[in-house]
């Protein structure tokens, strides 16, 4: 039994399937079918139970899951470890708030790239919770996500706070025309898919203002949902940031909220027991630097512009 056979079997186990593992590892079914028939073999247990439908765990399978999981993530410790050099190389997996992506990580991503040349740094976006269960599970060595975390085995590092707006339709512009429409029913909440820690505060935020009939509408891209407000379907609740520019053109207005609503603040988590590589360590220390200048309403406006949309509290 070696590495290369555990991840043969992780694989098979993680996707359901030979073929569909297969494809995972660049490989042939052949290749895998053997592999797992020798690993059986050699244990002297039969690891999967065959269907049409595809393979599912053994007793014995899912007993040997987790070890096989748990080489496989100190053989990828040990290889950070062995890298781990005056200049940073090797992999980096970071997560990241589809919103944080579009405001605050291309400049961050410029600046580590310049700093880090040697490191392969790859984003994946999701909502909160999912991010945090991909760091948990070591598929990610860290992740932007919303504050406050409370986790016994991740430890959570303040990044900037973003301010909270209410974004509705051009139309929708002054404080009385938002409450008539609250007031209306069948109102869109516009809403990344289940797992954004903005839901909830959507919900909260809008029962406040007397709506009582909020149906949610799932986006899966933060440009998805600013078009559709900006075609009148709902409102929703984003940073300030990311819809400045489509409220200074006029596509959305702008609703701020009252001060105990309107923070939302982004940390970066990582695994409490995690191995903190020169390259993640790099990432973290310009993330500080990189995301925590933030832009001012007075700031924003000398940039692009006085603001076409609405700011008045709503």
């Amino acid at each position: 039994m070696n590495s290369t056979d555990l991840s043969f079997f992780s694989a098979v186990a993680g996707s359901g399937g030979i073929g569909r593992a297969a494809l995972e590892l660049n490989t042939v079914q052949s290749n895998v079918t053997q592999r797992i028939q020798a690993l059986e073999a050699q244990l002297g247990a039969k690891l999967f139970d065959r269907s049409k439908k595809g393979v599912t765990l053994t007793a014995a399978g899912r007993q040997l899951a987790p070890y096989a999981t748990r080489i496989a993530e100190l053989l990828a410790e040990a290889q950070h470890v062995v890298q781990d050099q005056a200049e940073p190389a090797g992999e980096l997996r970071v997560g990241c708030l589809e919103t944080t992506a579009a405001l605050r990580l291309p400049a961050l991503v410029g600046a580590f790239a310049a700093a880090c040349p040697k490191v392969d740094l790859g984003i994946e976006t999701g909502p909160t919770q999912d991010l945090v269960d991909r760091v948990l599970a070591r598929r990610l060595d860290g992740a932007f996500v919303t504050g406050p975390i409370r986790h016994a085995a991740l430890v959570a590092t303040p990044m900037v706070d973003e301010e909270l707006v209410l974004v509705a339709p051009p139309h929708i512009a002054t404080r009385k025309q938002l409450l008539a429409l609250l007031a209306a029913g069948s109102v869109r909440a516009l809403v990344f898919r289940a797992g954004c820690s903005y839901r909830q505060r959507t919900s909260e935020v809008l029962s406040r203002r007397g709506c009582v009939d909020m149906r949610l509408m799932e986006m899966g891209t933060l440009d998805g949902i600013i078009g559709c407000i900006a075609g009148g379907v709902g409102v929703a609740l984003l940073p300030r940031g990311v819809v400045a520019s489509a409220a200074t053109l006029g596509r959305v207005a702008l609703h701020a909220l009252d001060a105990r609503e309107r923070a939302a603040a982004t940390v970066f988590v990582v695994r409490r027991d995690a191995f903190m590589f020169q390259g993640l360590r790099r990432f973290i220390a310009l993330a500080k630097d990189t995301l925590s200048v933030r832009d001012t309403p007075s700031h924003a406006d000398r940039a692009g512009g006085r603001r076409k949309a609405c700011a008045a509290r709503a």
